[in-house]
C-alpha cells in the first residue's frame, strides 16, 4: 500500500527526456558497480574467487558509465542531471548494502543476474524513446550487451571459479546454513520437544484439566524459546566461531524451542482428555523423528543412532512425567 502510495510521486518512464535518460542511465550504472563492488566485499573472506567474478562485473559497468558519460558531454554539456532510479515510477529497485552482507553465494549470483536482465528491458525502452543516431546506437549496443551479461556472473565463474573451487565454496555456504541455522535450530527443537515433555505431562495427569495443561505447556514453551534464544545470541558473537550472526542464531534457536514445546501442548486445546494427549503422544512421536533425520540430513549422523538416541531420551522424560503426575 505504501509502495503503490510512494509511486505517486515518481516520474513516469515516458516523461523523461533523453537527456534525463542518459543520466537515469548513467546513475544505474554507478549504483550497480557499487553494488557489485559490497557483493565483493562481503564475499572476499570466505569466497575470494567469486568476489573477483564481482569485481570484474563492477568493473564492467564502470566502462558503460564512462561511455555514457563521454555521449552526454558531447550532447548536453557536462552538468548532467540529478535523476535515481528511485525517482521513475516502476523502475527495479536494488537491495541496500546492509541487506547484501549475509546473503548466500548462489544468492548473490541469481541477484547479480536479476540485475542484468532488468538493466538489458531498460536500455531497449530508452533506445526506443531516442531520436539520436549516436544516443541510440549506444543504447542498443549497451542493451546488447546487458543481454550477454545475463550469464556474466556464470562465464567469469568459469574464469575464475574452476568445478573444484566452485565445489568448495558451496561446501563453505553450506557449512554456513548449518553453523547458522540448522545447528542451533536442532539444538533448540531438541530442547522445546524433549524438555517440554515432563512438565506438560506431569499437569495432564494430575490434574486431568485439559486447558491447565494447555496453559503450562504454553508457559513453557514461550519461556524456553526466550531463554535458549537469548543464551545462543549471547554466548558467541561468530566472530572467532566463524557461526554467523549471532541475531540469526538466536531467533532459529528460540523459535524452534518454542515450536518443539507447542508442537504437544496444542492438542490440550481439545477439551476430551484423552483425546488431547493420544494426539499429543503421537505428535511427539513425530517430533522426535523429525529431529532424528534432521541430524541424519544435516549432521551426517547415522540414522539409527540418532533416533535411538532422541527417542530414548524423549521415552525417559515422557515417562517421567507420566509417573510424576500419577504421584
Amino acid at each position: 500500500m505504501l509502495s503503490r502510495l510512494f509511486s505517486r510521486f515518481k516520474r513516469p518512464f515516458l516523461s523523461l527526456s533523453e537527456q534525463e535518460i542518459l543520466a537515469l542511465a548513467i546513475s544505474s550504472e554507478e549504483d550497480d558497480g557499487r553494488i557489485y563492488l559490497a557483493y565483493a566485499d562481503a564475499l572476499r573472506a570466505k569466497y575470494p574467487h567469486s568476489a573477483k567474478v564481482f569485481e570484474d562485473m563492477a568493473e564492467e559497468e564502470s566502462h558503460h558509465r564512462q561511455a555514457l558519460i563521454d555521449l552526454h558531454v558531447a550532447r548536453f554539456g557536462n552538468r548532467i542531471p540529478l535523476i535515481r532510479r528511485e525517482h521513475v515510477r516502476d523502475f527495479p529497485e536494488r537491495k541496500p548494502d546492509w541487506l547484501i552482507a549475509e546473503m548466500p553465494i548462489e544468492k548473490a549470483r541469481d541477484e547479480a543476474e536479476a540485475m542484468e536482465e532488468a538493466a538489458h528491458r531498460f536500455y531497449v525502452e530508452a533506445a526506443a524513446r531516442t531520436g539520436d543516431a549516436a544516443t541510440r546506437k549506444l543504447l542498443g549496443d549497451l542493451a546488447i550487451a546487458e543481454k550477454s551479461h545475463e550469464s556474466l556472473a556464470r562465464r567469469l565463474g568459469e574464469k575464475h571459479t574452476p568445478e573444484d573451487v566452485r565445489a568448495e565454496e558451496e561446501q563453505t555456504s553450506r557449512r554456513q546454513f548449518i553453523l547458522t541455522y540448522v545447528q542451533p535450530g536442532l539444538a533448540g527443537l531438541m530442547d522445546g520437544s524433549v524438555s517440554t515433555l515432563a512438565p506438560i505431562f506431569a499437569a495432564a495427569f494430575a490434574t486431568q484439566d485439559t486447558w491447565q495443561t494447555f496453559l503450562v505447556g504454553l508457559s513453557a514453551s514461550v519461556g524456553a524459546g526466550i531463554s535458549m534464544g537469548f543464551t545462543e545470541a549471547a554466548h558467541d558473537d561468530g566472530k572467532l566461531s566463524g557461526r554467523g550472526s549471532p541475531i540469526k542464531r538466536g531467533l532459529a534457536s528460540g523459535i524452534m524451542t518454542a515450536l518443539g514445546g507447542l508442537g504437544h501442548a496444542l492438542p490440550y486445546l481439545i477439551p476430551h482428555f484423552w483425546t488431547a494427549t493420544v494426539t499429543a503422544a503421537a505428535i511427539v512421536f513425530f517430533e522426535l523423528w523429525a529431529i532424528a533425520f534432521i541430524q541424519n540430513r544435516y549432521m551426517e549422523t547415522p540414522f539409527l543412532r540418532a533416533a535411538f538416541q532422541v527417542v530414548l531420551g524423549g521415552s525417559l522424560v515422557l515417562a517421567a512425567g507420566v509417573l510424576i503426575g500419577n504421584a
